[in-house]
C-alpha cells in the first residue's frame, strides 16, 4: 500500500528564494516569514515527490502512519504560514476563568462559563479580530497587525485530566502555539508552578495572567513574581536544579485582569424615596492584557510564527529521514559495499600517484549521489562536493589517514611501476604490496563516507540556504534584543543542537 498525501503543493519556482544579502531591513519579520515558507515548501516538495515515486518500496503500516503524521504536521504548519495566523493558547487549572478571559478579549460571550468545574471539555479554537480601537495604541509602532489573523485556543483545566494525558495535550498545543497565556487566580499553587515549568519547555513566550483581580485588590505584579520565586526556591531545594522560569518570566510578563468581575450589590434610591438593592456587574478589566498580547505579536509575532514552523519542520524532517534510512537500510548497505569495491579496485589499479586519489574522490561523490537518490533526497553535483568536504573535515583522523597514507603509498606504487623494467619481479612485488595496502585504506575510507552520508541524510537534509537549520540560526542571530524570544534563544539553540549564537 502506497502513501498518498492529499495536498496540492506549489513548486519552489512559484516562490523565489530570498537571499540573505538582499533582504530588506525595513521588515525583518516579513523576511523571516517568507524564508520559513520557502523552507517548508522545500521540505514538503522533497518528501512528497519521494512518496509518489516510491511505488516499489511500500512501508509497513506503522511506519506509514508515522510518516503520514509528520507530513500532515508539515502541511498544517505551511497552511498556517500561508495564512499568517498567530496562535495564542490559554492554559490553567479549573475555575481560574480561562474561558472568561477569552470572552473578554473577544468582547462577547462565545465560550461557555459557569460555577461548575470542567465547563471546557476539549480544546476549542476561536478567531480574534481586534477592533481598530484595540489597535489604536499601535499607531506609532513600526509594526502592523492589521492583516495578522489571531487564533485563540481554549483548553480544559490541567488538573481535570490524568497526568499523562494532560502532559501530552499540553505539549501538543504548546508546540503549535506562538504565545502562551497561563491563567491563575489567588495564591499560585505548586501544581500551577509545575505546569508552568512544563509549558516552559516549549520555548515559547509566556504571559502569566492573574484573573479575578477584583477579588484580590491588594495583589500586585511584584507580589506575584515574589510568590513565583519562593516556589522556585522550594522546587530547586527539592530537585537541585535552577529555576527554569527565571529567564523567561519577569514582572513585565505578569498581567492583572478581571475578565468576569463578581456582581456587586448596590443601593438604588427610588423616586418615592424608597431604597432598594440591585446587583450590578463592574466593568471588565482586560485592556492591559489586550495591549500586551498585541504588542508582543506586533513586535515579534511573525518571527515567532516563522521559528515555530521551522522547529516543527526540523523535527518532522528528521523523523521522516530517519524512517527513510531505516526503510532502505538493506539496499543502502549493498550500495555502500558496491562502491567500497569499486573504489578499492580503481585506486589499486591506477599506477599514477595523486590521480588514484582523485579517482577515489570521484567514486565517493558518485556514492553520495547514489545514496541520496535511493532515499529520494536528490543532491546536485555541487551539493555532493560540499557534502564530501564536510564529511572529510568532520571525520577527522580516519579520512585524513586515508588521504595521507594513500598519497605516500601512491608515490611508492608509481615508483615501483616506473622501475618495473629494471627489476620486474621485485618491482611488481612492491607495486602489489602498495596497491593492496592502498586499496584497503580506500575501502575503509569509502565505507566511512557511506556511513557518514547516512547519518547526514538521517538528520533531515536540513542544510542548504533554505534548509530549516540554516534559516532558524539566521533568525536567532537577527532577533531584536528587546523581545521575549531573544531571552530564550540560547536555550532554543541548545535544544536544537546548534552552535552558540
Amino acid at each position: 500500500m502506497d502513501l498518498v498525501f492529499m495536498l496540492p503543493l506549489p513548486t519552489l519556482t512559484q516562490f523565489p528564494p530570498i537571499a540573505n544579502s538582499v533582504a530588506s531591513p525595513a521588515d525583518p519579520q516579513g523576511v523571516h516569514l517568507q524564508r520559513a515558507r520557502v523552507s517548508l515548501r522545500q521540505a514538503l516538495n522533497r518528501y512528497t515527490t519521494y512518496f509518489r515515486a516510491a511505488k516499489t518500496h511500500p512501508a509497513e503500516v506503522s511506519t506509514q502512519a508515522r510518516m503520514k503524521k509528520d507530513m500532515d504536521q508539515l502541511a498544517i504548519a505551511l497552511n498556517k504560514l500561508e495564512n499568517s495566523t498567530a496562535r495564542v493558547a490559554v492554559f490553567g487549572l479549573v475555575s481560574r476563568g480561562k474561558s472568561a478571559v477569552l470572552n473578554a478579549l473577544l468582547g462577547k460571550k462565545v465560550l461557555p462559563t459557569g460555577p461548575l468545574n470542567g465547563v471546557t471539555q476539549a480544546p476549542q479554537e476561536i478567531v480574534w479580530s481586534p477592533s481598530p480601537k484595540d489597535l489604536a495604541f499601535l499607531s506609532s509602532s513600526p509594526h502592523s497587525l492589521d492583516t495578522l489573523p489571531i487564533e485563540l485556543i481554549d483548553t480544559p483545566g490541567l488538573d481535570e485530566i490524568d497526568g499523562q494525558t494532560r502532559a501530552a495535550m499540553a505539549q501538543t498545543i504548546a508546540r503549535q502555539a506562538d504565545l502562551i497565556l497561563f491563567v491563575v487566580s489567588g495564591d499560585i499553587t505548586r501544581t500551577e508552578y509545575e505546569a508552568l515549568c512544563d509549558l516552559r519547555q516549549a520555548q515559547k513566550p509566556i504571559l502569566l495572567v492573574f484573573n479575578k483581580i477584583d477579588l484580590y485588590p491588594d495583589q500586585s505584579r511584584q507580589a506575584i513574581y515574589q510568590s513565583l520565586q519562593q516556589l522556585a526556591a522550594k522546587s530547586a531545594a527539592r530537585s537541585g536544579k535552577t529555576d527554569p522560569l527565571q529567564r523567561l518570566l519577569s514582572t513585565n510578563e505578569i498581567v492583572l485582569v478581571a475578565a468576569e468581575p463578581a456582581p456587586l450589590q448596590v443601593r438604588v434610591e427610588q423616586p418615592d424615596g424608597r431604597m432598594i438593592y440591585e446587583w450590578e456587574s463592574p466593568p471588565v478589566q482586560i485592556s492591559a492584557l489586550k495591549q500586551k498580547i498585541l504588542s508582543i505579536l506586533s513586535q515579534e509575532g511573525r518571527s515567532l510564527m516563522a521559528l515555530n514552523a521551522l522547529v516543527q519542520v526540523q523535527q518532522a524532517e528528521s523523523r521522516l529521514a530517519s524512517n527513510l534510512v531505516e526503510l532502505h537500510n538493506t539496499e543502502a548497505e549493498a550500495l555502500i559495499w558496491k562502491f567500497v569495491r569499486y573504489k578499492a579496485i580503481a585506486v589499486a589499479l591506477n599506477p599514477i600517484a595523486v590521480l588514484d586519489l582523485v579517482g577515489g574522490a570521484i567514486s565517493d561523490l558518485a556514492m553520495i549521489r547514489a545514496l541520496s537518490e535511493l532515499y529520494g533526497l536528490p543532491v546536485t553535483r555541487h551539493e555532493a562536493g560540499k557534502l564530501w568536504k564536510t564529511i572529510i573535515l568532520s571525520s577527522g583522523s580516519v579520512m585524513l589517514t586515508e588521504i595521507g597514507s594513500g598519497l605516500v603509498l601512491g608515490i611508492g606504487k608509481s615508483a615501483a611501476a616506473a622501475t618495473s623494467g629494471v627489476d620486474s619481479s621485485s618491482s611488481l612485488a612492491v607495486y602489489a604490496g602498495a596497491a593492496i595496502a592502498q586499496a584497503s585504506l580506500a575501502g575503509v575510507g569509502a565505507y566511512s563516507v557511506g556511513r557518514a552520508i547516512q547519518v547526514y541524510l538521517e538528520q533531515g537534509c536540513s542544510w542548504g540556504p533554505q534548509g530549516a537549520n540554516v534559516v532558524i540560526q539566521d533568525i536567532l542571530k537577527q532577533l531584536d534584543t528587546s523581545t521575549i524570544t531573544y531571552r530564550i534563544r540560547q536555550e532554543l539553540t541548545d535544544q536544537l543542537g546548534f552552535p552558540p549564537v
